[in-house]
C-alpha cells in the first residue's frame, strides 16, 4: 500500500503504540482487499460495546483496555452502538447487577478514549449525520446500509477492531464501498406490491436480503417519497437476512436517479431480476410470523431504535387503553429520543398504559436468554430484524406484523 509520510510514521511507532497497532490492523486489512492506499475519515460509529456473551467479556475488555491504558485516543468523532444495559431500567429488565458493573467498566474505557456514549443503533436520528460522498468507518449493519444508501456517505461493514483502529488513526483502507466502481447495483427487485408503511418495507427487505446475500439490490417500482422509518426497516431487514451494505431505490436514493445510474456498467446486461408482488408480500409476512401460540406475553418494538414518529404512533395506539395484565410492552430507543418523548407526553402515555421505553440496549444485545429466564414464551414484534435476534439470542419464536397489530396484541394479550 502507498502510505503518506504521516501514515508511515504511525506505522513505525513514532506516534505511540495505539496508533502503531491500529495502523498495523488497517494496513493488514487493506492488503487483504488489495487497497492501494488509506483515506481520511471524519467519523466512526463503534460496534462491540455490548457485553452479550459472558465468555468473551475478558477478551473484549482486555482488547479495548490495552488501547485505553496505553494512551489511545480517538482522532475522529466516535460514538457507540447499542450496549447491553439500560442504566436506569436494568433491575426492571432482570439484568444481573454484576453484568451491569462489568458493562459500565467496559464502556468507561471507550469514554476514556473520547467516544460519545450515545449507545444507539440509529445515530443518524440524534445528530450523527455524515454528508453525501463523505468517507466514514461505521459498524452496525443497519446503520451501515442506511448511511450508504440513504445519505450517500461511504463505509464498508466495519467490525470492532477495524472501526477502533480507524477511529484512532482517522484512516480507513480504500476498498469496497469507498470506491465508485463497487457501489453499483447487482440484482433487481421489481416492487409490484402496495406497501402500507414501514413494516411492509421491512418485509420487502427480508425478501430482498434472502435473494441478494452480500450483493447490492436495486429496487424499482417504488413511488416516493420514502420515509426514514421505511428506509430504516428496509435496510435493517435487507442487511440482516442477507449481508448487503447498500441498496438503491431508483428515483429516490442519491446515487440512483435512473436505473442506468444504479447499475452502472451492468445496466442492460442480463441483470438477475425478481418480482415482489402482493403474493410475495403476504407469503413473506406469513413466513416471518413464526410463533405457533395465540398468546402474546411480550411485545418488543424498536429494532433499529425507534424514531420519534414510531414512538408517537405507539403512544397514539395506547391512548386511553391498558396493556394486558399478562403482557408487557418494551419500546427500544435512544436516550435523547426518550427525552423527546417525555417532553411531548408520549412517555407518560406509554407508561400509563403499562408499557416501558428502554434505552441503550435491546433484546439483541441484552444477555442471551434473558427473556426466557424472565418467563416469557411468546413475543410479538414489528421488526424483521428483531425477529431474527429473538430467535437467535433469546431462543423464542415471535409473531410478526404491523405496529398497529403488535400494539393491539399487547392490549389483548392475544395475536389476532
Amino acid at each position: 500500500m502507498i502510505l503518506t509520510d504521516e501514515e508511515k510514521s504511525m506505522l513505525d511507532g513514532k506516534h505511540g503504540w495505539p496508533k502503531q497497532k491500529s495502523m498495523e490492523i488497517l494496513v493488514g486489512l487493506g492488503e487483504c482487499f488489495d487497497a492501494e492506499r488509506l483515506i481520511p475519515i471524519r467519523s466512526t460509529h463503534l460496534p462491540g460495546g455490548a457485553l452479550i456473551a459472558t465468555g468473551s467479556q475478558s477478551g473484549r475488555m482486555q482488547f479495548i483496555s490495552e488501547f485505553a491504558d496505553r494512551g489511545g485516543t480517538f482522532a475522529t468523532f466516535a460514538d457507540m452502538n447499542t450496549t447491553s444495559v439500560d442504566t436506569e431500567l436494568w433491575e426492571y429488565l432482570g439484568i444481573p447487577e454484576e453484568f451491569v458493573r462489568q458493562s459500565n467498566a467496559y464502556l468507561a474505557k471507550f469514554s476514556q478514549m473520547g467516544a460519545q456514549l450515545c449507545n444507539t443503533c440509529t445515530p443518524y436520528l440524534i445528530g450523527h449525520l455524515p454528508s453525501f460522498g463523505e468517507h466514514v468507518a461505521w459498524g452496525e449493519s443497519s446503520a451501515i446500509i442506511f448511511v450508504n444508501s440513504v445519505i450517500g456517505a461511504r463505509t464498508n461493514r466495519e467490525g470492532a477492531p477495524s472501526a477502533y483502529a480507524a477511529a484512532i488513526t482517522g484512516r480507513t483502507p480504500a476498498y469496497g464501498l469507498h470506491l465508485d466502481a463497487e457501489r453499483h447495483g447487482e440484482l433487481k427487485i421489481v416492487v409490484d406490491a402496495k406497501l402500507g408503511g414501514p413494516v411492509d418495507f421491512g418485509t420487502l427487505g427480508y425478501f430482498a436480503g434472502k435473494l441478494a446475500g452480500m450483493r447490492t439490490p436495486v429496487f424499482t417500482g417504488l413511488a416516493g417519497p420514502v420515509s426514514w422509518d421505511e428506509h430504516k426497516l428496509l435496510g435493517a431487514a435487507t442487511a440482516n437476512s442477507g449481508g448487503s451494505a447498500m441498496y438503491h431505490i431508483v428515483g429516490i436514493t442519491p446515487e440512483a436517479p435512473t436505473e442506468a445510474a444504479a447499475f452502472g456498467p451492468r445496466a442492460g446486461g442480463g441483470i438477475e431480476t425478481h418480482v415482489f408482488g402482493e403474493r410475495e408480500l403476504r407469503e413473506t409476512e406469513q413466513l416471518l410470523d413464526k410463533s405457533q401460540t395465540p398468546e402474546v406475553d411480550i411485545v418488543v418494538v424498536g429494532c433499529p431504535n425507534a424514531s420519534i414518529a414510531e414512538i408517537t404512533e405507539v403512544a397514539q395506539l395506547l391512548e386511553g387503553k391498558r396493556v394486558h395484565e399478562n403482557t408487557q410492552l418494551w419500546l427500544f430507543t435512544s436516550r435523547p429520543m426518550k427525552a423527546y418523548a417525555e417532553k411531548m407526553g408520549y412517555l407518560k402515555t406509554i407508561e400509563s398504559a403499562g408499557g416501558k421505553i428502554v434505552c441503550e440496549a435491546c433484546t439483541a444485545t441484552m444477555p442471551a436468554g434473558l427473556l426466557k429466564k424472565g418467563g416469557f414464551k411468546s413475543p410479538a414484534t414489528n421488526s424483521a430484524k428483531m425477529l431474527y435476534y429473538l430467535a437467535g439470542r433469546q431462543d423464542l419464536n415471535s409473531h410478526y406484523g404491523s405496529t398497529r397489530r403488535v400494539v393491539q396484541s399487547a392490549i389483548d394479550g392475544i395475536w389476532s
